[in-house]
């Protein structure tokens, strides 16, 4: 879940806080509750190009990503759809999209454009940034086309483990944060959400800090987890420095639930012609399925989990009465 435009250089460690879902003993190898480290790897942006799919399974296989979100509207969702269906064992999130950024690879609406006019451009693609989102989008529009895509990853078989944003749009506005958390409340399944927050965080993302008390109050209640940590890294050209980052954050990681968000791709023609990021997503690929990592982590007793065994550490729903 990216807040906003990657930045350059950047190694954003966004904590969360946690409370009971330590409790449960049910992945631990011999270490008591409060000391076990649960990572989740979490590949983005699946169904966004072929590149980017072949990659992102290859990760899956390996064994070292365990979950990976997919983006409905992007052109090559029906390739990893079908491949979801086919591979059940693995996880699969949706990554909520309204944003197209890229230049000449664009995409729009799941839903009939004329149902959401504020969720397009001029040309008919979802709008570029996370700004213009805020400006336009209605938030009915939004949750009609959110629904829309969620809707479509069922209807194609996809077995859904838990909902994100893409690009953090769905954090941007106040009533955003409300579709994003009443979408998970509906289909029962968990989003990626901050369940505490920093001061310097409530300043930089005010509209998340303005629902942030009743949005949690009401997924704790469903029993809906939250994780602890979230680490992304973006930026940096350099292979060696971006693998001792990462390698760096598996050393330092604390006791609780942290996601580590990557993305893959494949180095190839059709990556460059999309992204600038395309060397940077190769390596995450490689990285991610090289079994030296898998060892790696192993070694420093981090214990790998995806959603679905995320959600059996966390504490039952509490039923209404």
């Amino acid at each position: 879940m990216v807040m906003s435009q990657p930045k350059p250089s950047l190694f954003a460690l966004i904590v969360f806080g946690t409370g009971t879902i330590l409790q449960s003993t049910l992945f631990l190898d011999g270490a008591n509750a409060e000391d076990a480290r649960y990572l989740i790897i979490h590949s983005d942006d699946a169904g966004m190009s072929h590149a980017v799919n072949v990659a992102t399974q290859e990760a899956l296989r390996s064994g070292v990503v365990t979950s990976a979100s997919i983006m409905v509207p992007c052109p090559w969702f029906k390739e990893f759809a079908v491949f979801a269906k086919e591979n059940p064992q693995f996880d699969y999130g949706i990554h909520l999209t309204l944003n197209s950024e890229w230049d000449n690879y664009r995409w729009g609406p799941v839903i009939s454009k004329h149902l959401v006019p504020s969720l397009i451009d001029s040309e008919g693609y979802l709008w570029k940034n996370t700004e213009q989102v805020a400006r336009h989008g209605k938030a009915d529009e939004v949750k009609l086309e959110l629904k829309a895509q969620i809707d479509r990853a069922i209807s194609f078989g996809v077995p859904l483990s838990h909902l994100d944003t893409h690009m953090g749009a769905l954090v941007t506005r106040p009533d955003l944060v409300r579709v994003y958390v009443e979408l998970g409340l509906e289909y029962d399944l968990p989003i990626l959400f901050f369940k505490t927050m920093t001061p310097e965080e409530k300043a930089e993302y005010p509209a998340m800090a303005s629902e942030h008390s009743q949005s949690t109050a009401r997924l704790s209640e469903k029993g809906l987890p939250l994780v602890d940590k979230l680490l992304q890294y973006y930026g940096g050209e350099n292979p060696s420095d971006r693998e001792r980052q990462y390698l760096q954050a598996i050393r330092d990681l604390q006791p609780g639930v942290t996601q580590l968000i990557i993305h893959c791709g494949m180095e190839s023609e059709e990556l460059r012609f999309i992204t600038t990021s395309h060397a940077r997503r190769d390596q995450d690929r490689r990285l991610f399925s090289d079994p030296k990592t898998l060892q790696f982590i192993k070694e420093r007793g981090v214990q790998l989990i995806d959603w679905r065994q995320f959600r059996q550490l966390a504490p039952p729903r509490r039923e209404s009465r």
